[in-house]
């Protein structure tokens, strides 16, 4: 049978629209299955935990299980690799932190793109860290630690969840405070990293709070200072690193949810909707506290404070930080973000990094290089 030609030609274009159709259903319906939600990391670290404990909201929430699976190595990159790769369905998540979306582009040579291979779901928390170190160390307060690390330049381990991870790069910014040396131990991830100090294996660590704090309450490490502002109400005994006497050493890590790029604007609204429900409850917001989990406001936790996650504003504008820097009076902190990023390659504009804002390396390692952002020039640490 012949098909006139315009009777054809409606037939063809119906048939094109069929996919776009079926998408638009599917993402309706969205979820009619469970959801994976990658970590990047070992169980048991602080990335696990959150994302135990937001799966568990969300499942409530959405009516479908939220499935945990542990995809550790490369500081995470080998995880959010797999998200990146996936199919934009919103049935595989990623629950990652400030070093897997800022960091990792700048030491590692990534396949995927750090800015433009994601849609963000939601900023989730953001906490300071703790200076740890063996119940064995003679030191017993932050001052007569630096002074002893003084003393043994170079003998001295601290643990990192991975190259480039916050406890490396925190690591780094606190030889440069303090003047200290000191090697660097890496592990998969932040809890096998905390199990070798609690057993004596590593010294020290510039540490995450849910895996630490609990060994500091029962004495099986020592917690010399915390690296926020103000004291942790969950250890309210430890003192910040300015009463401590290292003052200006400000560190935090914000953990965050990503899909894949191209994820449904419905599917992203639904799954941060479920989110927020979640973490609106009071007792959640204590239980995290509990576990060294600090919320961000909420006017934070959208993909962007527009109200649509533009290429621009992803980054920095709810789910990136610019991590700061050494200056001549030693002042570090991590400050909001200023600049957005594309992750490929050596050289890139990052929505975080760690900078010098005086000039000064955070490493003369092999590996060290340089690249420019507005109005000023940045060192990037980089693996040797």
């Amino acid at each position: 049978m012949k098909l006139p030609r315009r009777n054809f030609l409606h037939l063809a274009a119906g048939v094109a629209t069929l996919p776009a159709v079926s998408r638009v259903a599917r993402a309706q319906a969205y979820p009619t299955r469970p959801i994976t939600m990658i970590v990047p990391f070992p169980a048991g670290g602080p990335v696990d935990t959150l994302g135990r404990f937001i799966s568990e909201r969300v499942r409530a929430s959405l009516g479908q299980p939220v499935i945990i699976e542990n995809v550790s190595g490369a500081a995470g990159s080998l995880g959010v690799g797999r998200v990146a790769r996936a199919a934009p369905d919103g049935y595989t998540l990623v629950i990652g932190i400030w070093s897997t979306h800022v960091v990792n582009a700048a030491i590692y040579a990534l396949q995927y793109d750090v800015l433009n291979d994601f849609e963000p779901i939601a900023l989730l928390t953001n906490n300071s860290s703790l200076i740890v170190a063996k119940k064995t160390m003679p030191a017993h307060d932050l001052k007569s630690l630096i002074a002893w690390l003084k003393a043994n330049p170079d003998k001295v381990s601290a643990g990192t969840a991975g190259v480039g991870s916050p406890q490396h790069v925190f690591g780094i910014l606190f030889q440069n405070a303090t003047g200290t040396r000191f090697q660097f131990v890496h592990y998969r991830g932040g809890a096998p990293a905390t199990q070798d100090l609690v057993a004596g294996q590593i010294d020290m660590m510039v540490a995450d709070q849910v895996t630490t704090l609990p060994q500091a309450r029962t004495g099986n490490i020592k917690a010399y200072a915390s690296t926020g502002r103000d004291r942790l109400a969950a250890a309210p005994d430890v003192p910040t690193a300015d009463e401590a006497g290292l003052p200006g050493f400000y560190t935090s890590v914000w953990n965050a949810i990503w899909a894949p790029k191209g994820t449904p604007k419905n599917i992203v609204g639904k799954l941060n909707a479920a989110i927020l429900d979640g973490l609106s409850d009071p007792a959640v917001r204590q239980r995290l506290a509990d576990l060294g989990q600090h919320v961000v406001p909420r006017e934070q936790q959208a993909p962007s404070r527009s109200g649509g996650p533009s290429s621009r504003q992803r980054t920095s504008k709810g789910t990136s930080q610019r991590v700061a820097s050494v200056s001549e009076r030693k002042r570090h902190e991590t400050s909001p973000p200023k600049f957005s990023a594309s992750g490929r390659g050596r050289r890139h504009r990052a929505a975080g990094c760690v900078t010098d804002r005086a000039g000064a390396k955070l490493s003369v390692a092999p590996g060290a290089y340089r690249c420019w952002l507005p109005a000023r020039r940045i060192d990037r640490y980089h693996r040797a």
